[in-house]
């Protein structure tokens, strides 16, 4: 038979198998746009705007709904209820994370971020021990985060008020407290070591990408060499480019409304003075302030669609049956810009946080950590890192831009995964 006849006729199975598979499996998955053979729906989607895709989507299928990320089916929950009844109420279901391939083949599912069962759920309840435990050491982990403030705050000293960008002493300070977490004890920020573990941390994340492992296997306990590593690369990458990049996109927000900014350090004069460090019980009396950092976690949406999960199980959900193992992905973005939550989301406000009295309000719809069983491990430290830092900052120092606050732009320069903020300048002017 003709090599081309023969070509013809496989492509042709193939195409048929894969229309099969895709029509059967979807038997009672939720409706969403019809799938192209082998594709899916890739050609339907933008991925430079996910976010922008999904919520295009949302509104021809509701709530709940299907896309194809070339065969495999990606149910995608849309809006507070949805993401609450799936995550929260039905946590245990819904737990599952899906392992992208890259990911699968270099950490082989170890460590607590790319892993399941037993093995996540060991190492997830070791990770969150050990920070319990304020690092192994005898100090507290407030202690050790207060103390890399101090430091943080001399270094921008050293800036003489000069421009500068300051995402590499943004990024250093939070990977630091982590360094005094697991090695009990913290880096210059021109240590050469400590440089060199940034900018592997900075490109593994740039590319979605980490863990490099030691071939071992020991199958009697998830406490092995390799997963040892690999849950400790999970705590650097997670404690350290999120709060860092968070910390980033605050400045820049601060720097665009210098109004939110007077009131901030208003608050910081009356209640701290500037004769002491900040400590975690002055949040409870700074409403305005802890009102700012919520606000800026949930305007810069920094990743908007979480890392997918996996349903553990056979799942009824509402009217559909997902099956097991199948790829959740929920929207945060649709819970963090709800406009009857948040009126005006697309706008910086903080008080969207705070009642007519002016007193700190919390909102269930706040999700930035994500929620249920695969909540960050790392929220609290990330929350203290968070406030200590952007407090001890505008303490010391008024942010003044090199341009007019009109020409700020504050859109991020990635908007599929993680929303990155544009790079921009910065002078620290010492008050």
């Amino acid at each position: 038979m003709d090599p081309t006849v023969v070509l013809v006729l496989c492509l042709s199975l193939l195409l048929l198998f894969s229309l099969w598979k895709q029509s059967h499996g979807r038997g009672n998955l939720p409706p969403g746009p019809t799938p192209l053979p082998i594709l899916g729906n890739i050609l339907q989607i933008d991925f430079k705007n996910l976010t922008k895709s999904l919520t295009k989507l949302s509104e021809v299928y509701g709530p709940v709904f299907t896309v194809y990320l070339g065969m495999k089916p990606t149910v995608v929950l849309y809006g507070y209820e949805a993401v609450k009844e799936a995550l929260i109420d039905l946590g245990e279901e819904f737990s599952g994370r899906n392992i992208p391939p890259m990911n699968e083949k270099v950490n082989k599912g170890l460590g607590v971020i790319f892993s399941n069962g037993k093995r996540w759920k060991d190492t997830r309840r070791f990770s969150l021990m050990t920070l319990r435990n304020f690092g192994m050491g005898k100090r507290s982990i407030e202690e050790r985060v207060q103390e890399e403030a101090r430091c943080l705050v001399e270094d921008l000293r050293q800036t003489n008020t000069s421009p500068c960008d300051p995402t590499f002493i943004l990024g250093a300070a939070p990977c630091n407290v982590i360094c005094s977490v697991i090695f009990q004890n913290r880096f210059d920020y021109k240590d050469q070591q400590f440089l060199n573990l940034i900018g592997r941390l900075n490109e593994n994340f740039r590319l979605v990408n980490s863990k490099i492992v030691q071939e071992k296997n020991n199958p009697q306990s998830e406490f092995t060499i390799d997963n040892l590593f690999v849950t400790v690369f999970d705590l650097f990458v997670a404690g350290t480019e999120t709060t860092s990049t968070t910390l980033r996109y605050g400045l820049l927000l601060l720097l665009k409304h210098p109004e939110v900014t007077a009131k901030v350090q208003e608050e910081i004069e009356r209640v701290i003075g500037r004769h002491r460090s900040p400590s975690m019980q002055d949040r409870s009396r700074m409403p305005y302030m802890d009102a700012v950092i919520h606000e800026i976690q949930r305007y810069i949406d920094l990743i908007p669609n979480s890392l997918p999960h996996a349903t553990t199980c056979d799942v009824k959900f509402r009217n559909y049956l997902i099956p097991k193992g199948t790829q959740i992905l929920p929207s945060l973005n649709s819970v963090l810009h709800d406009d009857k939550e948040f009126p005006k989301p697309e706008e910086f406000d903080p008080g969207h946080f705070l009642d007519k009295s002016g007193n700190f309000k919390k909102s269930d719809y706040f999700m930035p950590f994500s929620t249920g069983k695969r909540v960050c491990a790392g929220e609290g430290l990330a929350r203290m890192e968070l406030f200590l830092f952007l407090t001890s900052i505008l303490q010391n120092f008024t942010l003044k831009p090199p341009v007019d606050t009109k020409e700020i732009d504050t859109t991020p320069l990635v908007s599929g995964f993680i929303h990155v903020p544009p790079f921009y300048k910065l002078s620290f002017i010492p008050v």
